[in-house]
């Protein structure tokens, strides 16, 4: 039978013993919960940032050379960029370049458009094939981004008043409809900031609407077969705001067939 001193003893032991046990296993718990911290603050910012690379790559995206401006090929409403292009404006004899844009459109149901009217494409885009897309209703839409600093919502108004106005007298046979082309913009206050890299986007929707958003907020919406030819009539017509973008339209049409 164990005398006193040696239960003693042995009490002590087992309490040192449990003692370091304990701390032995505090340290690894402690060990173990950093290192699996240090994986999740590892992972989180990586993951993300996988994730954003894997998005941007299977968006892709379009460079307007002589702007530097980027546009996405693919909207998520799945109109597909078909060409881009610059505005510039002649002041006191200087060219100004006022905005990059990229011309998008549904291309599924302009393919079947353009499939139901011409048997096969021709050798290079025809006047006919840009007038069939400017008198159809299939979905487009035109994203402008300025980078001239110095523009105001007031300019805007009225140089696109001006050049749609002149589109709408073209196909109306000699009559200005201001009343119409002011619609476009009429809504849209002097107070909004336009600033390098602000974005306007103009489309045609079903049913020959045509919408109009300044920086992500709907201006103006409009039905009317008229305006809506003669908006998309400014890019792709004879007398395009940039015919070098009304040619790359073109080709990306043929290749639908």
């Amino acid at each position: 039978m164990a005398t006193t001193a040696e239960l003693a003893m042995e009490s002590k032991n087992n309490v040192a013993s449990g003692a370091e046990k304990w701390a032995k296993g505090k340290a690894i718990s402690e060990a173990g919960n950093k290192e699996s911290g240090n994986k999740t603050c590892e992972r989180g910012p990586a993951r993300e940032e996988a994730n954003g690379a894997k998005k941007a790559e299977e968006v892709g995206a379009e460079v307007e050379p002589r702007t530097g401006v980027s546009f996405p090929v693919r909207l998520e409403d799945g109109k597909q960029l078909n060409s881009v292009g610059l505005r510039k404006k002649s002041i006191l004899g200087m060219g100004l370049k006022i905005y990059g844009f990229g011309i998008y459109a549904d291309n599924e149901k302009l393919r079947d458009l353009l499939k139901s009217e011409f048997r096969e494409a021709p050798a290079r885009p025809t006047k006919e094939i840009y007038q069939k897309t400017i008198d159809s209703d299939v979905g487009m839409m035109v994203r402008m981004v300025i980078v001239f600093s110095g523009l105001t919502m007031s300019m805007v108004r009225k140089n696109f008043g001006e050049g749609l106005g002149g589109a709408v007298k073209k196909l109306a046979g000699g009559k200005k409809h201001a009343d119409l082309t002011n619609k476009v913009l009429g809504e849209a206050s002097d107070d909004i900031k336009l600033t390098s890299g602000s974005v306007i986007e103009i489309s045609r929707l079903p049913g020959y609407t045509l919408q109009t958003k300044v920086t992500d907020k709907v201006v103006s919406k409009i039905q009317s077969e008229l305006l809506c030819r003669a908006y998309i009539n400014m890019y792709l017509g004879d007398d395009a705001i940039d015919t070098d973008a009304r040619e790359k339209f073109g080709m990306s049409m043929l290749k639908l067939f």
